[in-house]
């Protein structure tokens, strides 16, 4: 039993918080999910009986016992509304990506050193079974010194089909922003500032208003980092492909997390986040080929990390500053490369 119960609440039951967000707190011993925002529904009852629907998040910050606030609204409200929740002296959890701006980016983490409150961003994808997989093989210089690493994000959605906010045009729409933020964030982590970017936005679906492709090109000092992501692509091949001076790595799949909440499925199994052997990644080498067996994903790492910053003022995984960087290049990425 945890020490130090924290009272958490959520701001929107849409697919991050009904999935990414609410299980976890759900099940974590350190945390009690306490109150919902909702607009117009409580379907947030039928998984959580005990936990107060409200219909206005300015509830959640007028109530004293809440300690943290998850934002887990439309992009475009993710500055207003976690600036509020600072201001009302909370702890903040603001869903990917971070802001629309580095201006509102910048701004958040000012706030938070002022009044003395956390801003945690849910870069959940630091915890995919792949990733995890990867940062110890670069650890463990399994591959040597990495001059090329390329990384994917693509999905065969062929049809345009405006059902969410996601769709629309609007600050933070758009698949860069969407998708490319995990990708961005991923490689800042492993390699930090990169020296220079170039990149492809394109939108290539009919009739849709938004980014739908993009390619960035991340260049280090005797390294490039290749992002990509396309909503066309119907043969998927690697999702990474890493390339050192004593192999190359590549690996097929995707993390199976986020299928198997999205089924209700509460993350708390023996067998939770091990993927299929089928997707495990391979090394090629001069000594052959070698399977390797991928590390198990867990996204209650992210909230692992949450509740030790606050309850034992441990490190932040997740640093405000680097998921900076990663909306800096976003930023710079639209002014090189207009949509196309």
């Amino acid at each position: 039993m945890a020490e130090k119960i924290l009272n958490v609440g959520v701001i929107g039951y849409g697919l991050s918080g009904r999935v990414f967000h609410a299980p976890f707190i759900h099940i974590h011993p350190g945390f009690l999910l306490k109150k919902i925002v909702e607009r117009s529904t409580k379907e947030s009852k039928k998984k959580y009986p005990y936990v107060e629907v409200v219909s206005d998040y300015k509830n959640l910050l007028q109530d004293i016992s809440i300690d943290i606030i998850a934002v887990c609204s439309p992009n475009s409200l993710h500055f207003k509304m976690a600036k509020e929740c600072l201001l009302a002296g909370k702890h903040v959890i603001v869903e990917k990506p971070f802001t629309t701006s580095s201006k509102e980016a910048d701004e958040l983490i000012d706030i938070s050193k002022r009044v003395a409150k956390k801003i945690f961003v849910y870069q959940n994808r630091r915890w995919d079974a792949d990733f995890l997989t990867i940062k110890s093989i670069l650890k463990n210089n399994a591959l040597g010194k990495i001059y090329e690493y390329e990384a994917h994000f693509d999905r065969f959605k062929p049809e345009y089909v405006n059902l969410s906010w996601k769709n629309i045009k609007s600050p933070g729409s758009g698949n860069l922003y969407d998708l490319g933020s995990h990708l961005i964030d991923q490689a800042i982590d492993l390699f930090g500032k990169p020296n220079s970017l170039e990149a492809i936005i394109k939108t290539e679906r009919k009739n849709s208003p938004i980014d739908d492709y993009f390619k960035l090109v991340l260049n280090y000092t005797n390294l490039k980092v290749v992002l990509t992501a396309g909503m066309l692509i119907e043969d998927l091949g690697p999702r990474y492909i890493i390339k050192g001076s004593k192999g190359i790595f590549t690996k097929f799949g995707i993390d199976p997390q986020e299928d198997v909440l999205k089924k209700g499925i509460l993350p708390n199994s023996k067998t939770w986040g091990k993927e299929d052997k089928k997707y495990w990644g391979t090394i090629i080498s001069d000594k052959g080929k070698k399977v390797i067996e991928s590390l198990p994903g867990n996204y209650m790492g992210f909230y692992d990390n949450v509740y030790e910053v606050l309850k034992d003022n441990a490190e932040i995984v997740v640093k405000p500053e680097e998921v900076l960087e990663t909306i800096k290049i976003i930023e710079t990425a639209f002014s090189l490369q207009k949509v196309i």
